[in-house]
């Protein structure tokens, strides 16, 4: 609740001054200041002001005139009747479209025009949130009249309607059959980028969950933002269809899937999400704060060129930019895989011996590692995965730290893919789609080190990656900080 420190319209200025000196709330002191709206509702205020009379017009015809004269307390914006004169007749012959416009100028809570806080986001009866600004602006409309206050709430007139925007992924919706990126995700509710998003939308369908009120029902708003979510802010950049071609065609060779169904093209489905995942931000960006290059929170970083901006469209929850391209470097685009020593999925052989620990290097910087120092067995293996893997050639490189001896005990190789086998009473790994060489471990080098590559002819995760010690118990100790897949372009 926002507290009012402010001036009350009707008081004179004698009380006025009083009252900003004592920090009186005015919505406290509202009582015998000879205000004859405060003994009627907000709905009988507004009724009874000429220069609002179709609006109150519209709260009966809607039934919101009963909601504003009961005993809770409200904010209404209401628009001149200039202001309605403006407003679409579409929207006005339409009940539920009428009943969604008179609910998007009324909050719950007393808001005066003069605030500790001089932006804010107000929700209102629509669920979508309005910025007021300073002491005049509510959204794009000027507040031309403030502080009516009423027995239940305080009332400002306006100069323009606040006609509820779409959000962002409403305007997907408008666009289908008009915009090929906006077809492409609203696909993703039928089709499943990962596994997971399967039992996702299933829940969603147990649950009752509508296609626009929540993330589990398409893989995008699932993976990237809940474009659909008002209570955050976006940026969307939506590329004209050209240009969203050409980048997609760019992505293909490093996405090439297989699929099951001959009428599905799997490697242009991944193409297209792999393109598109990276033109969402969870914030709300205008033209004038668009830096050179953003980040998306999959750590690709994607050039701002504002010359190829067509058009831009605010909406409820953010902005949405029409580009005519976004141009985003390959070498930008293939990310490299980090995977963490310490943060291994399983293993073969006995718990005793795996150390996970706390390091410093010889500059200082600490870090964290995995090692085996003691084995138990020959091919002690600890076991990893990757997801979201390219189709092409990856290098190899690992930082794996010796601090312990100047022996041979830390001998290890890398196989990729692979399965358990079982001979006799012994679990191994065998049948590697690649394999790194054994490498020895030498004493104390805190360097990284490239150790061979591997190629992947199909896009996707690898669910098998094995640190594999020496043949012998006395060379299968294993030690990494971390392994990195470097994609190699094509």
């Amino acid at each position: 609740m926002i507290i009012l420190k402010s001036k009350y319209a009707r008081l004179l200025a004698s009380v006025l001054t009083l009252a900003i000196i004592s920090c009186s709330n005015p919505w406290d002191d509202r009582t015998d200041n000879g205000d004859a709206n405060l003994g009627v509702t907000l709905n009988e205020a507004i009724s009874k002001t000429s220069e609002t009379s179709q609006f109150a017009e519209l709260l009966v015809q809607t039934g919101y005139d009963e909601i504003l004269a009961s005993s809770k307390t409200f904010t209404v914006f209401v628009p001149t009747n200039a202001a309605m004169a403006e407003v679409e007749s579409s929207i006005l012959n339409n009940p539920e479209a009428v009943r969604a416009f008179v609910a998007n100028h009324i909050t719950l809570t007393a808001y005066s025009s003069i605030r500790t806080n001089q932006q804010e986001r107000i929700k209102m009866f629509t669920n979508k949130n309005l910025i007021f600004k300073g002491s005049t602006m509510i959204d794009d409309a000027t507040i031309v009249n403030p502080d009516q206050y009423a027995k239940n709430g305080v009332f400002h007139i306006i100069d323009k309607a606040l006609t509820p925007k779409l959000n962002i992924w409403q305007y997907i919706n408008s666009q289908a059959g008009v915009s090929a990126t906006s077809d492409y995700l609203l696909s993703l509710k039928d089709f499943s980028i990962y596994t997971s998003d399967i039992t996702a939308k299933a829940l969603s369908v147990e649950r009752g969950v509508g296609y626009l009120s929540d993330s589990l029902t398409n893989s995008y708003l699932r993976n990237v933002y809940n474009l659909n979510n008002e209570n955050n802010l976006y940026t969307l950049f939506l590329m004209e269809d050209a240009g969203y071609t050409a980048e997609v065609d760019k992505m293909k060779p490093y996405l090439i899937k297989t699929s099951n169904e001959p009428t599905i093209d799997s490697t242009a489905i991944y193409a297209k999400y792999f393109t598109l995942r990276d033109m969402a931000f969870a914030k709300k960006y205008e033209l004038d704060e668009l830096p050179a290059t953003l980040t998306s929170r999959f750590g690709v970083e994607v050039p701002i060129d504002k010359t190829q901006i067509v058009q831009q469209i605010h909406l409820s929850n953010g902005i949405v930019y029409i580009m005519k391209k976004v141009d985003v470097p390959l070498a930008k685009r293939l990310l490299t895989t980090r995977i963490e020593g310490e943060k291994n999925s399983g293993y073969i052989g006995s718990r005793t011996p795996i150390l996970y620990r706390d390091r410093r290097d010889p500059l200082g910087v600490l870090f964290n590692d995995i090692m085996v120092q003691a084995p138990t067995r020959a091919k002690f293996t600890l076991f990893y995965n990757a997801r979201d893997m390219y189709s092409t050639t990856y290098k190899v490189y690992w930082r794996a730290i010796n601090d312990r001896t100047t022996s041979t005990l830390f001998q290890q190789k890398l196989g990729i893919g692979g399965s358990i086998v079982l001979t006799g009473s012994t679990y191994d790994v065998a049948n590697f789609t690649e394999a790194v060489p054994l490498t020895i471990i030498p004493f104390n080098n805190y360097d990284e080190i490239l150790v061979g590559q591997f190629t992947m002819t199909t896009a996707g995760n690898i669910d098998m990656i094995s640190l594999i010690g020496g043949a012998t118990t006395a060379t299968s100790g294993l030690t990494l900080d971390y392994l990195k897949f470097v994609p190699v372009l094509k």
